[in-house]
């Protein structure tokens, strides 16, 4: 049985996370963090993601307080957050599994050095659909990626904080390491103005921001007669917090180092 701590667990994502793990076989919450000044501090889990149960588990207001009642720790925060988690979980000897976005490359390297020490699943999307497309995307690219004019359209509700989202940016990654590109070399996020032709090796980036949508991804490989596109639209948050609790479950069976979804799935 696998203790799994959700911390952001007063959010939006933290909330479906209580629930995902309350529904999942072979693991229990062991607890839920919250700011210092939530109110819902002292609260049972169970009340604060609605459930209308008692889970028997109080919100904390720090991962210190409760770094003996989890093996694993879920991080769908934000980027200084989770690099103190970081430190704090592999000073305790906890796993971590990461949906939080908009980390720098430096903060990654840091993450990287961390895993020498610890199981760490970082992924910027633990949704089983879109890790599949993730290996769809490999395959277009290889067959049409040379020929073709490649655009990434995301999609998401207005809260979001951070453009293009990390599923976008792993999309393009994943095209550009299948072509031999880099994307930070061929990668252009929006357009405005007199632009010019568009040059072939080039990988666009749209971004949209609106309502509640949870999460819209396409990539669009665009030649001159067909285009192809693999889209993937999620419908739920519960789709990647089960993919979460699934990493959580995982990680916690493997030896330290830096995993994704892909290795979690077995892709």
């Amino acid at each position: 049985m696998t203790r799994i701590a959700i911390t952001g667990a007063a959010g939006r994502m933290g909330r479906v996370l209580i629930e995902a793990v309350r529904n999942a076989d072979d693991a229990e919450l062991g607890a839920a963090i919250v700011l210092a000044d939530d109110p819902l501090a002292g609260v049972d889990a169970g009340a604060i993601a609605g459930l209308g149960v008692t889970l028997n588990v109080v919100a904390a207001t720090s991962v210190e307080a409760v770094l003996d009642q989890f093996d694993v720790l879920i991080d769908f925060t934000a980027p200084e957050a989770t690099m103190a988690n970081i430190e704090l979980c592999r000073k305790a000897g906890k796993g971590i599994v990461i949906g939080t976005t908009g980390l720098s490359d430096e903060q990654k390297a840091e993450m990287k050095v961390a895993a020498a020490d610890m199981g760490i699943v970082f992924a910027p999307n633990y949704s089983v659909g879109v890790n599949l497309c993730l290996n769809l995307l490999r395959m277009a690219a290889s067959v049409m990626g040379e020929d073709s004019d490649i655009e990434v359209v995301e999609m998401h509700h207005r809260h979001k904080v951070d453009a293009p989202s990390g599923t976008a940016l792993r999309m393009g990654e994943v095209v550009a390491e299948t072509l031999g590109w880099d994307l930070k070399e061929v990668a252009v996020y929006g357009r405005e103005g007199y632009t010019g032709a568009r040059p072939q090796k080039q990988i666009g980036f749209e971004t949209i921001r609106g309502g509640d949508v949870v999460g819209d991804h396409t990539v669009m490989f665009a030649t001159e007669g067909e285009r192809v596109e693999v889209t993937h639209k999620a419908q739920s948050r519960m789709t990647f917090a089960k993919g979460a609790v699934r990493a959580a479950k995982w990680v916690s069976t493997q030896p330290n180092g830096l995993y994704d979804m892909q290795d979690v799935l077995g892709f």
